[in-house]
């Protein structure tokens, strides 16, 4: 393992929680892509070599980033039907990661709890609970519906096609899109045709929210029927 430098006064200095900070800042000014452990040393002020004192690699280095990630993340008002909570919970991290540059490319598949995660995760899964789930049922929908969001946050920040990612706007690829199915031959492509505004034209809120919606309705399903 690389050995800091000894004639650094910024070293003592540095700390986890700053150094998860300062990844968070150049992730917002550079992407992903542009992360890197040169990157964030500069963005502090030292070389390298003494990131070393708190992370091995970038790994760990995304760990604490994806812990900052959650620091701004408020759950909902513990209040009425845990179905409203929940899908609270839903649209709350979704902003959140829409907020954030790459950040679902960060936080997705990624099991790295840290304080503010921990805080998070305890509430989410105490409500459940107190709605009624069995702690297996409880544990797989806080893991659904996390994965969910992320995987929806995926797909909305990646290009539809080639021509948004050169610069077209994403309405004007889904307008195309939904002209090109509707110039299919229908006698081979009766659904596509007939349903081109259906497939095209709902934003992404109303995708999320149908999709959300779905994910309650077969949680609920596990519940007897005075809980649902």
């Amino acid at each position: 393992m690389p050995v800091p430098a000894q004639d650094e006064p910024s070293v003592p200095a540095l700390t986890r929680e700053s150094l998860a900070q300062a990844a968070l800042r150049v992730l917002e000014r550079d992407g992903l892509a542009g992360l890197s452990m040169r990157r964030v040393a500069a963005e502090v002020g030292v070389k390298a070599a003494s990131l070393y004192w708190h992370v091995r690699n970038k790994e760990e280095l995304l760990d604490l980033l994806n812990d900052e990630l959650m620091a701004g993340a408020e759950p909902p008002p513990r209040t009425g039907h845990w179905r409203e909570q929940f899908r609270e919970y839903g649209l709350r991290h979704r902003r959140l990661l829409l907020d954030k540059r790459d950040a679902a490319k960060v936080v997705a598949g990624r099991l790295a709890p840290g304080r503010h995660l921990l805080g998070l995760m305890e509430d989410q899964l105490d409500r459940l609970r107190e709605a009624g789930f069995s702690a297996a049922d409880a544990a797989m929908a806080s893991y659904l519906l996390g994965a969910y969001v992320q995987g929806f946050v995926l797909q909305e920040q990646s290009p539809l096609a080639a021509a948004e990612a050169l610069g077209a706007g994403r309405r004007e690829v889904v307008v195309a899109a939904g002209e090109r199915l509707r110039a299919l031959p229908p006698e081979t492509y009766p659904n596509l045709v007939a349903m081109a505004e259906d497939l095209t034209d709902p934003d992404m809120d109303a995708r999320f929210e149908f999709g959300l919606q779905r994910i309650l309705d077969g949680l609920a399903a596990l519940l007897p029927p005075e809980r649902r």
